[in-house]
């Protein structure tokens, strides 16, 4: 029996219809897709070759002075406490309070009443006793004449001859008293030990004063000290350059507008353990009296230099993950980046060092935040030639 074959249903139209839209859909994502890829591609291209503005500097070589900066006190080289040392009223007050006096300059004047009879007492005995004295003598002289023409003993000779010495003895007590009558006499009056300004005065005239009493006290201004303390690492340095000379020391006042020059004076025998630091003082000449004891300043002052040092913008110092480094403008425009090791930031300059490191190199200065390594840069402008811009080169 012969088999009957079968035939396939015919598809429906739209079935058909419905296969031919979503092919013509899927070929049209994919020609998007491959529009979109290659457009992409070109700004990519475009966007890489554009040089991004950056501005730079070379690296610098000179002699760099370590600058060390620290909290000052002024303070007075003297100051003195003037006390009587009599017990006696105060007759006259020769100054006022906050007036500069000078070395010798008469302060008070004591009641001296006392002291001027008590000099004159002593000065009357001791005019007696040189009277007596010579006489004494002249009684020697013709007892000798006496004993060498064997009129009188020896003993009588050695009378008068004692007398004498006797009266030489009570007359250099005499002159002794007078001289200690005279300085009691010199302390009722009170002059200045030392050049300076004086302080309040709590006393008046018609005061009684006793000898632990303070008058005044006078502040020595000019030359005047100014204390400060530096860690104990810069001690070797500050040593070294005191044996090679003086070492000068600024104090800024007025917020930096005034300054002042002078000299390291002191180097503490003994570093603070609490602290870890040395104590030090220099001097200042203050004729203008600008410095003034107690007040606070800011003292800076070189004791090392970094010889050839090299310098670069301390912004153009960049922090990767592992270590600081500077984007490098090569000959092509491009930029690579240059391990450094800071030696040393002050001034709005970085002292750096690396073995790669020449002077002269050309480096980002500002704009680094948009660079990778072999990012292509154009040079905008020069560091420091901005409009009004008081700073400098770094290799200037």
């Amino acid at each position: 029996m012969e088999a009957i074959p079968r035939t396939k249903p015919a598809e429906p139209a739209s079935r058909r219809l419905r296969f031919v839209t979503v092919g013509v859909l899927l070929a049209a994502v994919i020609a998007a897709s491959w529009v979109w890829r290659n457009h992409g591609a070109t700004d990519a291209r475009s966007k890489a070759v554009e040089a991004i503005p950056v501005i730079t500097a070379p690296v610098a070589q000179s002699d760099v002075p370590v600058i060390l900066a620290a909290n000052g006190t002024v303070s007075a080289q003297q100051t003195v406490a003037v006390r009587p040392q009599l017990s006696a009223v105060i007759s006259a007050v020769h100054i006022r309070e906050g007036q500069f006096v000078q070395k010798g300059e008469r302060l008070f004047s004591l009641d001296a009443r006392t002291e001027d009879a008590n000099l004159n007492r002593t000065q009357g005995q001791l005019a007696k006793s040189r009277a007596d004295l010579r006489n004494a003598e002249r009684n020697l002289e013709r007892q000798r004449e006496l004993f060498r023409q064997n009129f009188i003993s020896q003993a009588a000779l050695d009378v008068a001859e004692n007398q004498v010495d006797a009266l030489r003895g009570q007359l250099a007590v005499d002159e002794a008293t007078v001289q200690a009558n005279r300085i009691a006499r010199g302390f009722s009056e009170i002059t200045a030990p030392i050049a300076g300004r004086t302080g309040a005065v709590p006393v008046y005239q018609g005061s009684l004063v006793q000898p632990n009493d303070v008058l005044v006290s006078i502040t020595q201004i000019n030359p005047i000290n100014v204390s400060f303390t530096l860690p104990e690492r810069e001690l070797v340095p500050l040593q070294q350059a005191r044996a090679k000379g003086e070492v000068p020391v600024n104090v800024e006042l007025v917020a930096g507008k005034q300054t002042r020059t002078g000299r390291l004076v002191f180097i503490d025998n003994a570093v603070d353990t609490a602290s870890g630091t040395i104590a030090l003082k220099a001097e200042f000449p203050n004729a203008d009296k600008s410095l003034w004891p107690g007040m606070y300043v800011t003292v800076t002052l070189a004791a090392r230099v970094l010889a050839n040092a090299l310098t670069v913008p301390v912004q153009a110092v960049q922090n990767g993950p592992e270590n600081k480094f500077l984007y490098v403008v090569g000959g092509d425009g491009q930029v690579s980046s240059l391990p450094v090791d800071v030696v040393l930031i002050q001034n709005g300059f970085a002292v750096i060092e690396g073995e790669a490191v020449t002077p002269g190199l050309r480096i980002v200065v500002e704009g680094a935040q948009n660079l990778r390594p072999a990012s292509t840069v154009t040079e905008a402008r020069a560091y420091g030639t901005e409009p009004g811009a008081n700073g400098t080169d770094a290799g200037r």
